[in-house]
């Protein structure tokens, strides 16, 4: 094709440039806004710091549960979390257990089922965990308790976030 046979009108011109300008200027306005709603999601989800829970000294052999507080930030929205361990002495260990069930996610207690003692039950569906955190077979619990990350710092435990056994 030759350059005579191939115009632009006049009217094709301004359309292209026009469609062209429109489409930068709106790119312009919704890129801040676009950024703003997925900026959140994009953001590397920041580590749990350790939480200051209790003294050693004053940890037994018998479990105890204990209820810590942490600030969490999901987003634009930071909110004050509660959790709770269940903490106990195995001789020189110390064991913190979450009270989560891992059956449907209810609460656990230590030693309230009186025909079995010794071990957290879960009264949603009478699951069952041995001291250690252990399911007990026959029960529907079909995974142990998770254990809280801990770390001891000049005679006060701290806790992070519990990780599944």
């Amino acid at each position: 094709m030759s350059e005579k046979e191939h115009k632009v009108s006049r009217r094709q011109f301004l359309t292209y440039t026009l469609t062209g300008v429109g489409g930068f200027m709106a790119a312009g306005m919704l890129m801040p806004m676009v950024r703003f709603a997925i900026d959140p999601a994009l953001k590397a989800g920041a580590d749990q710091e350790m939480i200051p829970v209790m003294s050693v000294a004053d940890i037994t052999t018998e479990p105890q549960r204990k209820d810590f507080k942490f600030e969490q930030v999901d987003g634009w929205y930071t909110s004050e979390v509660t959790r709770s361990a269940w903490i106990y002495k195995e001789g020189d260990q110390i064991i913190a257990l979450s009270p989560i069930c891992t059956h449907l996610g209810c609460t656990v207690n230590w030693d309230t089922d009186a025909a079995n003692p010794d071990h957290f039950f879960c009264p949603c569906h009478f699951g069952l965990f041995t001291k250690d955190g252990t399911n007990v077979p026959g029960t529907p619990p079909t995974a142990p308790l998770s254990v809280y990350e801990q770390e001891v710092i000049d005679g006060t435990l701290y806790l992070g976030k519990p990780i599944a056994r």
